[in-house]
């Protein structure tokens, strides 16, 4: 009877029991995934996903809890209640994905990290029509400021990381992509080197801002590093296809003000002559509605991701064709990329391929017409019948030929230009890990890889085109070629050694990079019987030799050091200059790791890092500063014999001991998180100070044999603070809302500029402006920051009103001379800010991205040359329209150097806004989609009277518009 009772309870018991099964898909791409552990919470019972991403599992009741676990992704806890089928998509975990971050020629845990370095996955990144990579990433990091060149089709941005650390070198971070150390500097035919790149193949960006973690890059990492990560298979995925959509329309945002045709008549009837006011016609032409347009663009991308047995791949296409808000101006670009990473010998030998190739296609507007339509007379028509395009234009009474000194018209520029190009890039690497079999602490890591680019294009103006008139037209072309090799080398071994409770990680490594830019320009005039011909060709080459190691220490899990060395040769310096040395020692201690915080419910997570090191720079605009060389004389100065005219050869100014710019920075930070990191952040404080600066200084005439010389001359001191916070307000299943916000101080400062100490020496002018021959704005002077606007002091009327000429005394000498001018603002940020939010409730999904900049100052060039009344009064046989900044200041003539100029720009800009929508599992589960509109540059906050506050190098000078642009994405995974 006992048996038979147990046997009966036995069969209730297995027949109250539930069998439940599903499927476990990615979010990131729909794709099923294998191995995600799927366990009934409170107990041992549980099962892995197959490789199809199914499960089946037997549960007590419809009270249990199943919890899906995967490395990478956030856990996920379903009730099963009344199911028998429960789907679930797992989300990638930020923080997870980022604790192993890449750091130069290896990897990292996060929690292990003694360097300011700072991981953003493709989860976090911006939206839209982006058509260049750093453009993802855009007030995501603190330190981190990009600032678009323009709203022009494939503009590149200025990127710098901690303020720029040099004067005439380069201020750009290098950047390294799979592997490759790419090549920053320009290729002909394209807006921005890196326009040839589909942010759409992008995995991640791992961020190297201090010393301590770029040093291991040595000579071109003063500048921080910025490691760039493609898109891989994985092993075990199913094939998956996906295609992403982005259709976008772009607007102005505004226009320039200027005197509308009304306005200016009243303006020359009033204080022009008779023979101005004849020059007056009868239309009404807004010319900045004549260039502008709106925008329609497309952008399309195809992957195909999946893995045989030994062979995740990954295989994209992508095609993005963009038109750009101003008249004729275009970017098409084609690209494709091939990823494969195969794993041999039971997993010791691991092999990763990356080839991405791009080819573009270019139609350059003439943005010279944005000027033109500021300057041009809106009282005159758009066309004409006349000889030259059937465009208005002002012409010379006496010959009837197109007037030299007057504006042409804005849209005979853009018509009457052909200026076009065709550019092909590609950058590929293979890269060999081998763990040795008898010892597999050790690992031998190979990587060789290329970046070669190649660039051709034709500028055509016709000879009855007033803007060529003078030299009969214009015909050019020119094609450049670049070749960038790399060859990286280097051992590894890292063991435990259980004994100390200790861990030690050596590397030890070889570089080797060569450069070959190869350029040709040819132009023909062809206002002369002749037709001079200039040809211009030249071949230059520099190459980077490197030996390099590092030492990772940690003991007890909680105090780790960092050790690197690298020295590095450059063939930009001669055989007794052409090596550096640079170190770097770094030390993290994990607070949280201790006893006294290890179980703390509030504190989960707690560093301090401290960090030196010193970083070089030789990265100059000539490959050879150090030799004597000649070099072809400019167009304008050849040579003539008989009807012909030839180039002559010219030597140029040299310095035999040229030698490194060396930056040595200092870093102290604190890594936090508290409420099982709910709340998380970073705070760090720096000082980055650069001697021997590479320095275009002027020199006495007859010294060289140039008036001014690249020479090693200079310091310059950076401080900062950087500031961090992420927050997790909202955790739930079907509502998660994330916030983020960082902040930067950046503070530069010029401690030296002569070899020889010399408090009477003004400082070096810079800043070109707009307006007269050679003026410059700007100055580099001991005691204040790079580039400080160089100005008068405006002396105002007791109606606050300027006195056109009048300028305060600074000197006290009774005149006003070029010695009163003194150091006003700077043009960069004392701070600048981001901050970014996600909802995900449901289905749906919300974000934003501000940024922002305080502190910085704009020299409005547009209203210091077209504010005057002289465009009027002075004007011969033409009329030029004016600002409005005219009607406030009342000057006749052009004050370029007073400060009434320079403006506060800082400024809030909502840069990014998206809602999306996920319209779940299509086609019995074989397809996901998503929807999602996107807006772009929504709304700008700035005391800013200018169009656009945000500016590199702070002169406002016909910026080509950055466009609101909204957007319609949509992606699809099969």
């Amino acid at each position: 009877m006992m048996f038979l009772s147990m046997l009966m309870l036995l069969s209730v018991a297995m027949h109250a029991q539930i069998t439940v099964r599903g499927t476990v898909r990615s979010t990131e791409d729909g794709t099923e995934m294998q191995g995600v552990s799927v366990l009934v919470k409170g107990t041992t019972t549980g099962v892995f996903t197959d490789q199809n991403g199914a499960y089946t599992l037997r549960v007590a009741d419809g009270n249990a809890v199943l919890v899906f676990k995967y490395y990478g992704y956030m856990t996920r806890e379903v009730t099963v209640g009344d199911q028998t089928t429960v789907d679930v998509s797992l989300e990638l975990d930020v923080q997870t994905t980022s604790e192993v971050v890449l750091i130069g020629y290896g990897t990292q845990k996060k929690k292990d990290l003694t360097g300011a370095v700072v991981a953003i996955t493709s989860k976090d990144f911006i939206q839209g029509n982006l058509n260049t990579p750093e453009q993802l990433i855009a007030g995501k990091v603190a330190g981190v400021q990009i600032t678009s060149n323009g709203g022009a089709p494939g503009a590149g941005s200025r990127i710098r990381i901690r303020g720029g650390a040099s004067l005439n070198a380069s201020n750009d971070p290098l950047i390294v992509i799979d592997g490759v150390p790419v090549d920053n500097n320009g290729i002909s035919g394209a807006a921005n080197p890196l326009s040839l790149i589909n942010p759409n193949d992008i995995e991640s960006f791992n961020i190297l801002k201090d010393a301590s973690a770029t040093a291991i890059y040595g000579s071109r990492a003063s500048n921080g590093v910025i490691i760039i990560t493609t898109k891989k298979g994985r092993t075990g995925d199913k094939l998956a296809v996906n295609y992403n959509a982005v259709f976008s329309l772009a607007q102005r945002t505004g226009q320039i003000e200027v005197l509308s045709a009304d306005e200016f008549r009243e303006v020359v009837n009033e204080r022009g002559n008779a023979a101005q006011k004849a020059l007056l016609g009868n239309a009404n032409t807004n010319w900045q509605d004549v260039i502008f347009r709106d925008a329609f663009s497309m952008d399309h991308n195809v992957s195909l991701t999946g893995a045989t047995k030994t062979m995740p791949y990954r295989l994209s296409v992508g095609y993005l064709n963009q038109n750009g808000i101003l008249k004729t101006s275009n970017m098409q670009r084609t690209s494709a990329a091939l990823g494969l990473t195969p794993s041999f010998f039971d997993d010791h030998l691991r092999v990763d391929i990356n080839l991405k190739g791009a080819y573009l296609n270019n139609f350059f507007a003439d943005q010279g017409a944005i000027g033109s339509a500021v300057a041009f007379d809106p009282t005159q028509p758009v066309n004409v019948q006349n000889e030259f395009g059937g465009y208005f234009e002002w012409l010379d009474p006496s010959t009837g030929d197109p007037n030299q000194l007057a504006p042409r018209n804005p849209l005979g520029l853009l018509e009457s230009r052909r200026d076009v190009s065709n550019v092909l890039r590609s950058i590929g690497n293979a890269q060999l890990d081998y763990r040795f079999h008898f010892l597999p602490d050790l690992r031998a890591n190979l990587n060789v890889g290329y970046d070669i680019s190649s660039g051709q294009g034709t500028r055509d103006i016709p000879a009855n085109a007033a803007a060529a008139f003078a030299r009969g037209g214009v015909d050019a072309e020119y094609d450049q070629s670049k070749i960038n090799k790399t060859l990286d080398f280097y051992l590894n071994y890292a063991r435990d050694i259980a004994a100390i409770d200790s861990r030690v990680d050596v590397m030890a490594g070889y570089s080797y990079q060569d450069f070959i830019r190869e350029n040709t320009d040819i132009d023909l005039n062809l206002s002369t019987p002749a037709d001079t011909f200039t040809n211009s060709y030249y071949k230059t080459q520099n190459t980077l030799v490197s030996f390099y190691g590092r030492l990772n220490y940690t003991f007890k899990g909680r105090y780790l050091l960092t050790f690197t060395l690298r020295q590095d040769g450059s063939s930009r310096f001669s055989p007794e200059n052409r090596w550096g040395l640079f170190p770097s020692a770094a030390f993290a201690w994990r607070v949280v790791d201790e006893a006294f915080l290890r179980n703390s419910s509030v504190v989960s997570d707690l560093k301090v890092r401290l960090g030196y090191g010193v970083t070089g720079q030789q990265d100059v605009f000539s490959d050879y500063p150090y030799l004597p060389r000649y070099t072809p004389s400019e167009n304008n100065a050849q040579y003539q014999f008989g009807n012909n005219f030839y180039q002559t050869l010219r030597p140029e100014g040299y310095d035999a001991n040229i030698k490194w710019e060396q930056t040595e920075t200092y870093n102290i930070g604190v890594d936090f998180g508290f409420a099982q990191n709910r709340i998380t952040g970073s705070v760090d404080y720096y000082t980055r100070n650069t001697k021997d600066l590479l320095s275009v200084i002027p020199v006495p005439a007859g010294s060289n044999l140039t008036n001014q010389i690249l020479t090693n001359v200079g310091n310059i001191e950076n401080e900062g603070v950087e500031v961090t916070l992420n927050f997790v307000p909202v955790q739930r299943e079907k509502l998660n809302f994330t916030f983020g916000a960082n902040f930067t101080y950046n503070q530069n400062t010029i401690t030296n500029l002569t070899k020889v100490a010399d408090p009477t020496f003004p400082g070096i002018l810079v800043g070109g402006i707009s307006g007269g021959v050679g003026n410059t704005i700007q100055i580099h002077t001991v005691g204040f920051p790079t580039a400080a606007f160089f100005v008068y002091r405006q002396v105002y009327d007791e109606t606050g009103m300027p006195v056109e000429g009048l300028y305060v005394d600074e000197n006290g000498d009774g005149r006003i001379t070029p010695d009163d001018r003194y150091r006003y603002k700077s043009p960069e940020p004392n701070y600048f800010v981001g901050a970014s939010a996600q909802l995900i409730a449901g289905n749906f999904s919300a974000g934003f991205v501000l940024r922002g900049s305080i502190g910085n100052y704009m020299y409005n060039n547009i209203n210091s040359n077209q504010g005057v009344y002289r465009n009027v009064t002075n004007a011969s046989n033409f009329l030029a329209n004016m600002t409005p900044s005219v009607l406030e200041s009342g000057f006749s003539n052009n004050q370029f150097f007073s400060d009434y100029y320079i403006e506060n720009a800082s400024f809030l800009r909502l840069d990014n806004v998206t809602l999306g929508y996920n319209l779940g599992a299509l086609l019995n589960g074989k397809l996901r989609a998503q929807v999602t509109a996107i807006g772009q540059n929504m709304l700008t906050i700035t005391k800013y009277t200018g169009l656009d506050p945000e500016i590199a190098g702070g002169i406002d000078n016909n910026l080509y518009p950055r466009p609101r642009t909204l957007s319609l994405g949509i992606n699809l995974t099969y």
